[in-house]
């Protein structure tokens, strides 16, 4: 727990500062209309679940406002490159934008359930109050006219006792965007969960870009004034704490109390989105422009495992090692934009992804890329874009960890070292690397197999064998494949890949490879990477924060996972 605090204390504070806004501006909204003498005669009618109508909407327009944020990518590439000077633990935050993005979005759903739940009773209170005879105060609130040229305005929507609250919230535009919000928040939220993401992509980008009918929904929802208080005017005339027990004699000539009139709330919620809304078109418009470059496909390989690598060319392209652009394919989909890591090394004079059959829209494009006898498919680009893999060389021991198609990250480390080396590059503050490789399957070791060999030849021709310990780990196998190997295991060369390095069955040890780096480096500072599943991230977050030293001049894990 110690070493949890000691990593995250950032995150930590900044949740802490969020939820407390999040506790301030609920308490301080509900306060304000239980007490507020303008709402005195609507809390007649409605009670308490006015205030935790209002609370809820001022909460839902603040964390509005903060939801676009975390998918601005250009805004956070442009941070991660001025914060580059910056201690770890803030360019670290920087890496949690999609975690605080669904965060904010569970919050969003936490008030859009508790705003809807409160209109519903108010709704009832409306309905009873407009259908009571009883001559109380709030029946005769609610009969006043909605007719303005009679002298008052009205307090209750329902204008009628014949009036059902369907008719009212299909007919007014309060009622009607707020059906037009919920049903696109549901759509959004039960597309995006992991299940959905990773088998039917297709359904979660296409119903994730109904936030667009959200936000529009958002920004003229209080346009139509259902919420009412006293005017200021009225208030002057007949205060409420005078006038409110002597309803009776409202219409007496004699009486100085009027009918109050009132007026609607007004709209707030585009003051709450109005910036973050501008600065993600003009994010969307940065990226269409960039999207329109022209790309050259320079070459096309493809691998075992249903696997093609792309390498290409775009006028002033610049990269980093890690990072990841956006592709799509206009003759498969137009709309249509998914993420790929660059696996070429930013001394190479081109950039290459590999990309893996995974779903309708990826088998189409490696089915397109097939095809010998026809045109090559036109390719747009966006990117690239940062991750945290981009600090691995802030590191004086980096752990690498890749899972199937995940190790195409850390492709670009590595070819990046081979050229350094290649450079002489004095200024590499890394010392130490450790790269683990996990796949199903054989086949996937020759994605990258000619870049392991090389590295391998170039390591003993400088004399910095130690420089690199990788491991390769087949999770997919049955007794031949082991029978097989294990009779040729006195050969200088691994059986099932060609390397030096021995590919190992089953899953690695994680907690005996972390005790080994931390007794091989008391003193340094390691950096995890992973790219891969959620049960991998699971597994090594624990081991960081259980083999990190509460002394921070001793041997220190920092996790960071890749997040697309």
């Amino acid at each position: 727990m110690g070493n949890w605090v000691v990593n995250h204390w950032f995150s930590v504070l900044f949740l802490a500062v969020w939820l407390g806004l999040n506790v301030f501006l609920f308490v301080d909204a509900f306060l304000k209309y239980e007490k507020a003498d303008k709402y005195y005669y609507t809390r007649e009618i409605l009670g308490s679940t006015l205030a935790c109508a209002r609370a809820s909407a001022l909460c839902l327009n603040f964390n509005s406002m903060l939801i676009l944020l975390p998918v601005c990518r250009n805004l956070l590439s442009f941070l991660r490159g001025t914060c580059s000077f910056c201690s770890r633990t803030l360019r670290k935050q920087l890496d949690h934008n999609l975690t605080f993005h669904k965060l904010v979005a569970y919050m969003i759903c936490l008030h859009t359930a508790i705003h809807i739940i409160a209109h519903l009773f108010n709704f009832d209170r409306y309905s009873r109050s407009r259908q009571a005879t009883d001559g109380s105060l709030a029946s005769i609130l609610s009969s006043l006219s909605h007719d303005k040229k009679k002298g008052s305005s009205w307090l209750n929507p329902i204008q009628s006792p014949n009036m059902t609250v369907e008719y009212v919230t299909f007919t007014s535009i309060a009622g009607l965007t707020g059906v037009i919000m919920t049903i696109a928040l549901i759509l959004i939220v039960t597309s995006a969960t992991e299940f959905i993401r990773k088998s039917y992509f297709e359904v979660f980008w296409y119903t994730h870009h109904l936030f667009i009918f959200y936000i529009l929904g958002l920004g003229i929802h209080g346009i139509g004034g259902i919420v009412r208080g006293q005017t200021e005017k009225s208030m002057n005339e007949s205060h409420p704490c005078k006038c409110a027990e002597s309803f009776e004699m409202w219409d007496d000539h004699d009486s100085h109390c009027r009918r109050p009139d009132f007026e609607g709330h007004p709209p707030e919620s585009w003051k709450w989105i109005l910036a973050p809304v501008i600065l993600y078109i003009c994010e969307r418009i940065l990226r269409f422009y960039r999207s329109q470059q022209k790309v050259v496909i320079t070459k096309v390989v493809m691998h075992p495992s249903k696997v093609v690598e792309l390498q290409m060319n775009k006028r002033g392209f610049s990269m980093e090692v890690g990072q990841y652009i956006f592709v799509n394919c206009p003759s498969i989909s137009l709309l249509e934009w998914h993420p790929f890591t660059l696996t070429s090394a930013p001394e190479e004079d081109f950039f290459s992804i590999h990309i893996r059959a995974a779903g309708d829209w990826t088998e189409n494009l490696i089915r397109a890329f097939e095809q010998q006898y026809s045109t090559i498919p036109r390719i747009e680009v966006d990117g690239p874009f940062g991750t945290a893999s981009e600090d691995v060389f802030q590191y004086e021991v980096a752990v690498l960890v890749g899972a199937g198609i995940g190790v195409t990250p850390f492709a670009s480390i590595l070819k990046s070292i081979w050229y350094k080396f290649q450079c002489a590059d004095h200024n590499l503050k890394t010392k130490k690397i450790y790269f683990y490789w996990i796949c199903r399957e054989t086949g996937a070791f020759s994605w990258f197999n000619d870049l392991l060999t090389s590295l391998e030849q170039e390591m003993e021709e400088l004399g910095k064998v130690g420089f690199l310990n990788y491991r390769l780990f087949l999770t997919g196998w049955d007794s031949n494949i082991v029978g097989h190997a294990a009779l040729n295991f006195d050969k200088a060369t691994d059986i099932l890949t060609g390397l030096k390095q021995k590919t190992s069955f089953g899953r690695p040890m994680w907690d005996n490879e972390f005790s080994k780096i931390a007794t091989s480096h008391p003193k340094s500072v390691v950096g995890v990477f992973l790219c891969g599943p959620q049960t991998l991230a699971k597994s090594l977050r624990k081991c960081c924060h259980r083999y990190s030293s509460l002394d921070p001049r001793k041997v220190q894990f920092y996790f960071n996972k890749e997040n697309f």
